[in-house]
């Protein structure tokens, strides 16, 4: 009898308590490290900003100098970068977008409201205290934690860190990934198709998610559709890799050799999830090397990475975030049949008569990648549900699954 199909939260269960977290970690250079994941918590080392600074181009001065009327003569000017003497008392500074804010002056008044005459400046506006102000430490205070070990570093981070006076930044290794595609069909791209053969798509999709992911390929090859073959190359990969991830080869067919060599000469912890695409996912390990057996068809290969490999990755490299949220938004199709696996659905958001919805793409074929090329990302359809049109449901951007 064939074993029932796990479900998704038992297998993720599963496949992060055999995660353990990469421990090596290098230091290198702040332009270096996007897409990276820190290795350490980061402090402000001194207040950021570290003095008080002009929003905008305009005129320092102190408010209650002003009255209205009354030309205020300029006795300065402050150019970024330097160091103003105090403000003369009952004058004003002509003053730069970041440059410092001197003693005495407590508003900037930006210049589109000022009119320069030979007497001084006249404003036509509303003048207080503390407009167009940018306040020391207003952005990090001295001491307080800037990133915690674990975030993954976009350019937001990368430049948070630079206002930190930092050039070299500490971060966790790149996990190893070796790629083995199965199948004597397949064909390279660039080369003539024979009889019977295709182009070897899951290759690239992999590898490009692999590299978003922060991860460094070391081995990418096509397997022949033969058992002593399949181990061979497994065992060369797991022996180069932190972690072996192959496309093909795990369902119940007499060419499906990647199961049956993982639990014939490894190990098989995991078989055949109630998800739809991906059912016949299969984990195990050889020689102590984890190995994802994922589907062979291109959809299956998508969103079997995305929503279990990526998880299993977030969690070896550390990260804060392993789990995607996603979004409750209005459902733009329905779904009449219920089925036993939760089904992921290429999907995209539209606005239809001024609400936005989630669409589905007309055709759900595990072999179509256009599809995931005209979608932004999966929409959920429960396992035993229904879907009305415009009731919630849980839809994840591609650049949240992907981060």
């Amino acid at each position: 009898m064939t074993a029932p199909l796990t479900s998704l939260e038992d297998a993720l269960v599963h496949l992060l308590d055999q995660a353990p977290v990469i421990k090596a970690t290098e230091v290198l250079p702040l332009i270096e490290s996007h897409g990276r994941i820190l290795a350490q918590d980061y402090q402000a080392p001194a207040d950021v900003p570290p003095a008080d600074n002009s929003s905008v181009d305009g005129y320092a001065l102190r408010a209650e100098d002003y009255i209205p009327g009354q030309a205020l003569f300029v006795s300065d000017r402050i150019p970024a970068g330097s160091a103003p003497p105090p403000l003369e008392p009952g004058t004003a500074a002509r003053i730069f977008t970041g440059s410092e804010i001197p003693e005495g002056a407590d508003t900037v008044i930006m210049q589109e409201r000022v009119e320069v005459t030979e007497h001084g400046i006249l404003i036509d506006a509303h003048v207080k205290a503390d407009q167009n102000i940018r306040r020391r430490g207003q952005d990090l205070k001295k001491g307080s934690l800037a990133l915690s070990k674990g975030t993954k570093i976009r350019a937001q981070e990368m430049g948070l860190l630079a206002s930190l006076g930092l050039a070299k930044v500490a971060l966790v290794k790149k996990l190893r990934v070796a790629i083995l595609s199965t199948g004597d069909e397949l064909v390279d791209p660039g080369k003539p198709l024979g009889p019977g053969q295709i182009y070897n798509t899951n290759r690239y999709t992999l590898h490009a998610l692999l590299t978003e992911a922060g991860c460094d390929v070391v081995l990418c090859e096509t397997l022949r559709d033969t058992r002593a073959a399949t181990r061979e190359t497994l065992e060369r990969a797991a022996a180069q890799a932190d972690l072996v991830i192959t496309s093909g080869g795990v369902s119940v067919g007499e060419e499906d050799h990647v199961r049956a060599t993982l639990e014939e000469f490894g190990e098989l912890s995991l078989w055949r999830l109630a998800i739809k695409p991906g059912k016949p996912l299969a984990f195990g390990s050889v020689n102590a090397t984890p190995v994802f057996g994922l589907p062979g068809n291109p959809a299956s290969v998508l969103v079997t990475f995305l929503m279990i490999v990526m998880p299993y990755i977030r969690t070896r490299q550390g990260r804060q975030r392993v789990h995607p949220i996603g979004q409750q938004m209005p459902a733009g199709f329905d779904v009449d049949a219920p089925s036993v696996r939760r089904e992921f659905v290429r999907a995209r958001t539209e606005s239809v008569n001024g609400q936005t919805q989630v669409s589905a793409y007309p055709n759900q074929s595990s072999g179509m990648l256009s599809s995931a090329c005209w979608a932004d990302g999966l929409a959920v359809i429960p396992e035993h549900s229904t879907i009305a049109k415009g009731s919630l449901i849980t839809y994840y951007p591609f650049t949240e699954l992907q981060s």
